[in-house]
């Protein structure tokens, strides 16, 4: 909210969180029941089609939403790259208030102003009335009103809460105070209600008219350039009638400049143009894509996983992924695409993050956590994996790490498969094995005199069993197969060990996948789950503990970071994400996959060098 809030400046129905779009549910369910069981000469059209207007506003939003991301995670013409926060994308979840605001007005209007209702489709005067009222008394008015909002008073009361993002987002475009919002609605209100009483409204001038205002409200909050020259070329006056996101992004950075709604006449006109405007917007459109040191290549989990990612819903996105009920109500877009990257589908870019002079970018394979497990999709998962090393390498990336299920080993022997294909590569690849069996040894309470390893035997599980035997902790596993798997990697010194359990009476527990709910229920009242897999222990204790998988917090100077690494906190990384990023920085020259380790200690001593930090206990101790 803005620095100093003023009256009306919060959103009444603030309270009712994700529950406030029911206050249009009555109308809603009014104008389907009258349109669809009325008399034919009765049904209103305009109200029936207020609904499905107001989804596809929040669908326009959404789509410059992902758009302006996935640009500004490859990195080509931006427009200001400094860091986004979790503190602005938790201030701009407000950005829909608007849109049922909106709802509201039309839905009064429509049922009570004479002629606001059973418009025609089309009518040639409305729209040109529209947009002869756009250009003169709304930009004019408007101009007037945000150099007003700019003084000190109105400023720190009201306007300052949309400028508090610097680094603007499509939907910063509408991220104002309650009372500030109903201005600018009064204002667009003069095209609306004048089409209205003089009866030469449409549907087509009323909701093209908004989509209008959304479309170029967003395209100036986009930072990134991508308006052509030659647009400007074949029409020069265009430049007084159509503002660029380069022209808009100054004001957000000079704060006393490029005042205009859209269209930059008034700006000439009142010598308010900022000067670098035209030097900005060349400048940015020559700006090339950003390449990347480091590339984490991850993939998607469950079904719906798709809308937790960066270029999905920033809300969600920004919280650590849990499934929630309203998701089911996007079954049909879940399905198709399900469907689309079941069939085909090309690795693609999510996130750019800055960390000193390292560039990092984080890859996603269009493949969801089930297909992994399906024997028809391994080769074209592999397939997408190499062709995304091939690409980073030809790119001049130094190191790529494979995240989650990437580097499974009935898969690619833990992306050993690629190096061997490929022996020419520069670039490194890094499995993050050895900081995730650092960071897990690095997590056992002091003291600690047995363990109990359970689940699926992996390189990392193997490396911990022989260090924690090495350090004369004995470790013990429930099953024969998994006894034998790890005793080929031990010592005669450290063969005791290791021991063949057939009790449950461990309270420390290293978990990996296929840990069943019947062991966790038989293991004793305070027993400690630490797991060593990519993917977390299903939860059916409430009276046990249960760490994170391995990873660690961020350093504050690892900046861009506002959406959270699936199930993982704000600002926890993986411990394989982790690993690609401290490789680069050591310049280590050799690769970490396939069944070599690299040396634990070396990695763990690194990371913490470099600014990464050990989780926290539940209770607020460490590691």
């Amino acid at each position: 909210m803005a620095s100093n809030p003023g009256i009306l400046s919060y959103w009444p129905w603030k309270h009712l969180g994700s529950f406030k779009y029911l206050i249009l549910a009555p109308w809603a369910v009014h104008s389907i029941y009258s349109f669809l069981f009325k008399e034919e000469s009765k049904r209103d059209l305009t109200n029936f089609f207020i609904l499905p207007f107001l989804l596809w506003r929040m669908l326009h939003n959404q789509i410059w939403i992902s758009i302006s991301r996935y640009r500004n995670a490859k990195g080509n013409n931006l427009l200001v790259d400094k860091s986004l926060q979790f503190e602005q994308v938790d201030r701009e979840q407000s950005w829909d208030d608007q849109i049922i605001l909106s709802g509201i007005i039309s839905y009064l209007i429509n049922t009570t102003v004479p002629g606001a209702s059973h418009f025609p489709i089309w009518r040639t005067d409305g729209v040109i009335l529209a947009i002869l009222l756009h250009a003169g008394p709304v930009e004019f008015l408007y101009y007037w009103l945000h150099r007003g909002l700019h003084h000190h008073y109105l400023y720190c009361r009201y306007h300052s809460h949309h400028h508090s993002s610097i680094v603007t987002e499509p939907i910063t475009s509408v991220v104002h105070p309650f009372s500030e919002l109903i201005i600018y609605y009064m204002l667009f209100s003069i095209t609306t209600m004048t089409l209205i009483l003089t009866g030469t409204a449409s549907l087509a001038s009323i909701f093209g008219y908004f989509t209008y205002v959304d479309f170029m409200n967003n395209m100036g909050h986009c930072n990134f350039e991508f308006i052509p020259k030659w647009l400007f070329s074949l029409f020069p006056p265009l430049k007084f009638l159509m503002y660029t996101p380069s022209f808009h992004s100054l004001h957000h950075t000079q704060f006393q400049t490029n005042y205009c709604l859209f269209m930059p006449l008034y700006d000439y006109i009142y010598g308010t143009m900022d000067k670098s405007s035209d030097t900005l917007y060349e400048i940015s459109l020559k700006k090339n894509e950003k390449v990347p040191h480091v590339v984490h290549l991850t993939h998607l989990t469950t079904l719906d996983s798709i809308y937790h990612l960066r270029l999905g819903f920033s809300f969600l996105a920004s919280s650590p992924h849990t499934s929630k009920w309203y998701m089911w109500l996007m079954w049909p877009l879940t399905l198709l695409s399900t469907m689309l990257t079941w069939i085909y589908g090309r690795t693609f870019v999510v996130e750019r993050n800055q960390f000193g002079m390292l560039t990092l970018q984080t890859w996603v394979i269009p493949k969801y956590s089930v297909q992994y497990f399906l024997r028809s999709h391994e080769n074209s998962i592999n397939d997408l994996i190499e062709q995304a090393t091939l690409e980073a390498e030809k790119k001049g990336v130094k190191v790529l790490s494979l995240g989650l299920l990437n580097q499974g080993e009935e898969l690619n022997g833990y992306g050993g498969v690629y190096v061997k294909r490929n022996p020419q590569l520069k670039i490194k690849v890094v499995d993050g094995s050895s900081l995730a069996a650092a960071i897990v040894l690095n997590s056992i309470p002091k003291g600690t005199t047995q363990v109990l390893l359970r689940g699926k035997i992996t390189k990392v599980a193997c490396a911990i069993a022989v260090d924690l035997c090495k350090q004369g902790i004995q470790v013990a596993t429930l099953q024969q197969d998994e006894y034998m798997k790890i005793s080929k990697f031990l010592e005669m010194i450290s063969e005791n060990s290791l021991i063949l359990s057939k009790s449950y009476s461990q309270k420390i527990w290293l978990v990996g996948d296929r840990l069943t709910e019947e062991e966790q229920l038989k293991v004793p009242k305070g027993t400690l789950f630490i797991p060593y897999s990519q993917f977390p222990p299903k939860k059916f204790r409430k009276d046990c503990l249960y760490h994170s998988t391995p990873a660690m917090l961020i350093p504050t100077s690892l900046e861009n970071v506002h959406s959270c690494e699936n199930w993982l906190p704000r600002r926890v990384m993986s411990a394989w994400r982790i690993a690609g990023i401290v490789h680069a920085l050591e310049g280590w020259n050799e690769h970490e996959c396939g069944y070599t380790m690299s040396n634990m200690e070396k990695v763990w001593q690194a990371s913490l060098q470099h600014g990464f930090q050990p989780l926290m206990f539940p209770n607020g101790s460490k590691y």
